[in-house]
Order: structure tokens, then C-alpha cells, then sequence
């Protein structure tokens, strides 16, 4: 079934709900002009519907594999890969010095969703080197940045993030990885890595790897790491791609979905690495990396909710089963009162999950033209919301849509398990939603909640301005709101951090529902409170932002009664 790229939904989302407007009235992207992002929308939008979602499907059925020790990808994602480096989509964000287009990140967000909706197997290969860009620009000397940011940004190298050992999945700080001076400025990097998306392809001139290692004199845990950036093929004197290095793919993993993403075993055997950043400080300049994955995947989920979403509803629009309860109905399933359930709660979904993601996209633009504190805070605070929630509505909206196509959507060639099993895997990486929203209630609370404080203001404000013409919206919103206020209250005033653990999903889930309810009333009011959007809010408010009390009850239950049971009550 084909794919369309929503444009229009990004656009009313930039000028009605989040704001472009305030980043494009900035010095930094002042060339951001209406047209030009109308254009960006609208040709990545073409590239999406037309060479990468007829690849979805080959992804899934040839999956990637090791041949010789090389990875040979999907059939067509040569060609896929070359229309996203050639059409300029890796590098929409980096720095034109090197290449780049200097746009902001919430188009650069909204493009990496299209692409993930259209094809997710292939879109964690630009969004992989689209991350270690950022982390070069920012950390790396002039001399790396010289050779490889320009190639990086044309597309002729593809980049990676080297993280997890086997024994270290999530407690980074145990790796064994080791990195030896050789004396003339680079060092011999040691180790295997596992879980390396886009590890090695077939189409790239070199695949660049940015890998954690400990130098000799490092510390135990993670602040004795470093990050060097490991290159397939060892430059020459003119930036040429050069010798092999001394690593190679090990195996790829045999995954649940994803299956045309090559996720590799790394093996250096002390390969040639160049520093990156300061010694020891390797995971800061990591987490550079990182926090842009992590909105990223957040995007990724939300993309993987929008294709499941077409294809459920163009699914229900053909299937005839039953007698129609409607009067004048379509006779297909849609129907159906369930079924509409279903597919309304799904784009409700999406939606809400969008406009947090681009909230944050904002936010980080904003930090980046204004340098203001409050903005860095917002951005910090809205990350772990939008990589949890975006990853859990594309699994939950993913969910649905097998279940819309009925005993269908369990058979391989609908296509409907495959996003389903796809996007399964965005919750547990770049840190588990689990490990978000633990950061979400201790880190992000550091500042005595003043960052959440201000969102809240922020969503009562709305509210309060649309009582007068869209009551039965507002003031479930309102309500919502200042119960939200109690449960951070409850989360601040906990010292011991277990307590705040035992209810971080819940909280975070309870924070993300309340924002989906004001970016939905955002959507009516823009509207004028008579249209699709404003039902759509309605839906909404009415049937799943109640939810957030029930999730905050959850989240101020203490942890007591996780540890009343032992492990043998539990198996018993």
C-alpha cells in the first residue's frame, strides 16, 4: 500500500502549535524562509513516497547478511541510500562550513520522520552519521573535522556509534574496551562491540566508527572513558579513503524486525583511532551524540505510528465484513464502532507524539540561536518525553494496526506486523524508556522542577485563554494540569531517589499525555473549534487524557509495594 507523506500536518504544526516562527525570526536561521521549508517538506516528502517506501518491503524479505566479511544490504538500498545523501537529507542540520545546510532541527526531525514512516531499516543509516556529525562538530579537533565532516555531510561516509559490550549493555561504565597511545598522536583501539547499527555496508567509500575505550590511566566506571573515532579505511594524506583497518564485522544480529539494518559484532584488533575530545571525557562528548539519537528515535516511533496508520486505515476502507451499523456506511470495517476506535485512537496518538517531538526540535533551535538558559532547560526536559512517548505510541499505534487488519495483520504479506515489529526495538535503544524516565525524574529535576513548572504554566495559560469559546476542551485540560502540578510536587519532595524510580514510567507517560491534551487544544483553537483537527482534540481530551490520572496515582504509589514481593513470591 503506498505511503504519503503527512506535509500538511508538519506544516500546521510548525505555524499553529510549536512555534517555527520563533526560530526562523532568529539571526542563526533567518534564511529559513516559508518557501524554503515549504520546498524541503515537500521534495523530501516526494523522495519518501516514491524511492524509499518501495523498499520497506525488500528490507523485510532480503534482510542484509555477511558475505566474505563484507555486509551486503537490502536489494534497492544502494540506490535508496544515494537518493538521501545526493538529495542533501543527511546533512540538513550541520554546519554549512563543512557542507551542510545549516536548517533547523525541527525540519530536520520532521524529514528523519518521513523517512522513518517510508522505510525505518534505511533511515537509521543517515540518522547514525547524522549524530556523529553533531558530536565532531562540536568536540573534535580541526584537523578530523577537515577531513571527515565535509564527507560525512556529502554522504560518501556513513558514521556509527560504538557503545555497548556485551557485558556493558546499559552500565556503559564496565566496558573492557582499551585504547593504547602508539606514540604518534593516534592510539590502537581493542575490543568488540555489539548492537552497532549500519556497522559496515556495501554503498559508503569508508564507515567511520566512533567507539568508547579506557586509556591506560582511565578511571573505573565512565568517567575514565574516552571516544575515538575508528575509521573502516584509514585515510591517505589527501583524504582518500587508504589502507583497512584493523576491525572487521564479527556477525550480524538475527533480529525481531529491522531486518534490512545491519546490526554488527565489532571487532577492533588494535585498529588506528584518533581522539576525540578531551582524555577521559569520552561520554560527554558521546552524549552529544546521543541526545540528538535519542530525539531522533523518537522520531523513528512516530514515523513507524504514521505508516502503520495508512496502512491500517487504507485496509479498513476495503475490507467488507459484516453488516454496517450506520445508516448510508461504506459497508467496510471502518464501520464499525471499534474499528474507528482504533484508527482514531491511533492518529490522536500520532499526532500528540509529533507535536512533542517537534516541541523539542524547537527547543534545541532556540538553545542554539539564543544560547539562553531556559531554552537548554526545555530542550533537556522534552528529550526524554519525546524519545519514551514517540517510541511508545509507534509500538502502541503499530499494535493497533495488526489488530485492525483482524487474523490478516498476523500473516507476514499484509506488511502490518511489520512495523510492529520494526519499531519494537526504539524503546529499548539509546537507553531504554525505562532508563528516560529515570533521567526524566531525577536529572531533569535537578532544578527544583522549574523547567516543568514552566510547561505547566504554559498549558494552564492556553487553557484559560480558551474557556470562553471552547470550554468543554479547556477545562479538561486545565484540570489535567494542575493534577500534573500535585504529582510533581509528590516527585520533588521524595529524597529518596527509589521512590521517584518506582513511578518514573507512569509520571513521564502522565506528563506526555497532559502535553498531547494542549497540543491538541493548540490544534482546535487554531482551527477556530469547528473542523477535523478540533474533533480529532475532542477525541482526544474526552477518551485518553483522563488516562493521566490513573498513570499518576501509579506514579506516586512510592516503592514499597514493588519490593513487599521477594523474587520467590514472584515465582512462586
Amino acid at each position: 500500500m503506498p505511503y504519503r507523506a503527512p506535509v500538511e500536518d508538519y506544516q500546521f504544526i510548525f505555524d499553529h502549535v510549536v512555534g517555527l516562527a520563533q526560530v526562523t525570526a532568529t539571526d542563526r536561521f533567518s534564511e529559513t524562509t516559508p518557501d524554503l521549508t515549504s520546498a524541503i517538506l515537500t521534495e523530501a516528502g516526494r523522495m519518501c513516497e516514491e524511492v524509499l517506501h518501495p523498499l520497506q518491503r525488500n528490507g523485510d524479505l532480503h534482510p542484509a547478511h555477511l558475505e566474505n566479511g563484507v555486509v551486503r544490504t537490502s536489494p534497492g538500498f544502494a540506490e535508496g541510500y544515494r537518493a538521501i545523501a545526493e538529495g542533501g537529507w543527511v546533512s540538513i542540520g550541520a554546519d554549512p562550513a563543512h557542507g551542510g545546510m545549516g536548517l533547523p532541527m525541527t525540519l530536520t526531525t520532521a524529514v528523519n520522520e518521513m523517512m522513518s514512516a517510508a522505510c525505518l531499516s534505511l533511515q537509521l543509516n543517515p540518522l547514525m552519521t547524522q549524530g556523529q556529525i553533531e558530536a565532531l562538530e562540536h568536540h573534535a579537533s580541526d584537523a578530523i573535522k577537515d577531513i571527515y565532516l565535509p564527507r560525512l555531510v556529502s554522504g560518501e561516509w556513513c558514521g556509527t556509534m560504538n557503545l555497548t559490550e556485551a557485558q556493558a549493555g546499559s552500565d556503559v561504565g564496565a566496558l573492557r574496551s582499551k585504547a593504547e597511545p602508539n606514540g604518534d598522536g593516534t592510539y590502537a583501539i581493542t575490543g568488540q562491540k555489539i548492537f552497532i547499527s549500519w556497522g559496515d555496508n556495501d554503498f559508503a567509500e569508508n564507515v567511520c566508527h566512533l567507539v568508547l575505550a579506557r586509556l591506560p590511566d582511565g578511571k573505573p566506571g565512565t568517567k575514565g572513558i574516552s571516544l575515538f573515532l575508528v575509521p573502516k579505511y584509514i585515510p591517505d594524506e589527501n583524504g582518500a579513503p587508504g589502507r583497512a583497518n584493523a576491525l572487521s564485522v564479527v556477525s550480524l544480529e538475527h533480529k525481531m524486525g529491522l531486518h534490512g539494518s545491519p546490526t554488527c559484532v565489532m571487532q577492533y584488533d588494535g585498529a588506528t583511532g584518533w581522539l576525540v575530545g578531551e582524555e577521559h571525557d569520552g561520554m560527554r562528548a558521546m552524549f552529544t551524540m546521543m541526545n540528538n539519537a535519542r530525539l531522533g528515535v523518537g522520531g523513528q516511533g512516530i514515523g513507524a505510528a504514521e505508516g502503520a496508520l495508512q496502512h491500517a486505515l487504507a485496509y479498513a476502507q476495503e475490507r467488507k465484513q459484516g453488516r454496517s451499523p450506520v445508516e448510508n456506511g461504506t459497508g467496510t470495517i471502518i464501520d464499525h464502532a471499534d474499528v474507528r476506535r482504533m484508527l482514531t485512537t491511533m492518529k490522536a496518538e500520532t499526532y500528540a507524539a509529533r507535536s512533542i517531538a517537534l516541541a523539542c526540535a524547537v527547543a534545541i533551535d532556540m538553545q542554539t540561536a539564543t544560547g539562553a538558559a531556559d531554552w537548554a532547560a526545555r530542550a533537556a526536559f522534552l528529550t526524554p518525553i519525546a524519545k519514551a512517548f514517540g517510541t511508545d505510541t509507534g509500538i502502541a499505534v503499530s499494535d493497533l494496526g495488526v489488530q485492525v487488519h483482524g487474523g490478516m495483520g498476523y500473516i507476514e504479506e499484509t506488511g502490518a506486523a511489520q512495523y510492529l515489529r520494526d519499531v519494537r526495538v526504539t524503546a529499548i535503544y539509546e537507553g531504554t524508556n525505562g532508563i528516560q524516565a529515570m533521567d526524566f525524574t531525577a536529572r531533569k529535576l535537578m532544578d527544583g522542577g522549574e523547567a516543568a513548572q514552566a510547561l505547566i504554566d504554559e498549558i494552564e495559560a492556553q487553557a484559560e485563554g480558551a474557556r470562553a469559546k471552547l470550554p468543554e476542551l479547556a477545562e479538561p485540560v486545565w484540570q489535567a494540569s494542575e493534577t500534573l502540578r500535585e504529582g510533581l510536587d509528590w516527585m520533588l519532595a521524595q529524597s529518596d531517589p527509589n521512590q521517584r524510580f518506582a513511578g518514573a514510567v507512569p509520571f513521564l507517560r502522565a506528563f506526555a499525555r497532559v502535553l498531547g491534551g494542549h497540543y491538541h487544544l493548540a490544534a482546535a483553537i487554531a482551527e477556530g473549534g469547528d473542523g477535523p483537527r478540533t474533533r480529532l482534540a475532542r477525541f482526544y481530551i474526552t477518551r485518553l487524557l483522563p488516562e493521566h490520572e490513573g498513570l499518576l496515582a501509579h506514579a506516586t504509589a512510592g516503592s514499597d509495594d514493588l519490593y513487599a514481593l521477594s523474587p520467590e513470591d514472584l515465582s512462586a
